[in-house]
């Protein structure tokens, strides 16, 4: 899967692992679409503000990228919010439905959206960017986690489908470890988002249905044989110890 010639549509490209796709893929000879949730610039790169959150978001871009980008035939799903809660707590519901909007909702209404002109540019794909907390979740990112694992899922049925009615476009998953972005806030061990990117794209020239990036290649294993020892290793301290203000 050549990435050169290409136009390729990146969601979440304004910081961490989207800025770095898009930097990356621009420099591989491709060419690239990016959105985020404020305006932003970045070198080569075509930026749409958008609230991909928001109803009829998404297919208010696909609209958009057949007006304006018939030859696109790559979407890599990365926009992602996680919110730190307590669940346990008083009431979430808008925390609740914004997070699921971004991280599940859109992605899937943008992939299906999409399918039909990337089928037309095929041999095209979909890569949606899911999280080892899909496997063994984190307490203090419960939607997060939740939200992960229902676009794992996704990604193995929309695989199938596409298969089975011989569409042209290659569904992957790539499944993030920890990285140095925002997202996740101060915690040890995180990887660079350069090399996180860079993994990535390497998943997708090689094909693979599913890219584990860094450390959830260790976890994959660890799941196989133990379940209850991945869940164990991910888990972490308590919320409210995750959650409690930091003292000086």
């Amino acid at each position: 899967m050549q990435m050169q010639g290409r136009t390729i549509l990146i969601t979440g490209a304004s910081r961490g692992i989207g800025a770095e796709l898009a930097a990356q893929l621009v420099r591989k000879g491709a060419t690239v679409i990016g959105t985020a949730r404020r305006p932003f610039e970045a070198e080569g790169v075509s930026p749409i503000a958008l609230d991909l959150a928001q109803p009829g978001a998404p297919r208010d871009l696909a609209d958009r990228i057949a007006r304006d980008y018939p030859a696109c035939s790559g979407l890599i799903a990365n926009a992602a919010i996680m919110m730190h809660t307590d669940l346990t707590q008083g009431t979430h519901d808008t925390e609740i439905a914004t997070e699921i909007a971004t991280n599940l909702t859109a992605p899937l209404q943008l992939a299906t959206a999409l399918l039909p002109q990337l089928g037309r540019n095929g041999p095209a794909f979909v890569n949606l960017v899911t999280s080892g907390l899909a496997i063994a979740p984190r307490a203090e990112a419960a939607v997060y986690c939740a939200t992960k694992a229902g676009l794992r899922s996704f990604a193995r049925s929309l695989r199938n489908q596409c298969h089975d009615a011989g569409l042209p476009v290659h569904i992957s998953e790539t499944i993030m470890t920890l990285v140095a972005t925002t997202l996740s806030r101060d915690l040890p061990g995180r990887y660079p988002a350069q090399r996180a990117a860079a993994d990535l794209i390497a998943g997708l020239e090689r094909e693979r249905d599913e890219i584990w990036i860094e450390r959830t290649r260790l976890l994959r294993l660890v799941n196989r044989l133990s379940p209850t020892l991945a869940f164990r290793i991910l888990r972490g301290p308590s919320v409210r110890a995750q959650l409690a203000p930091q003292g000086d």
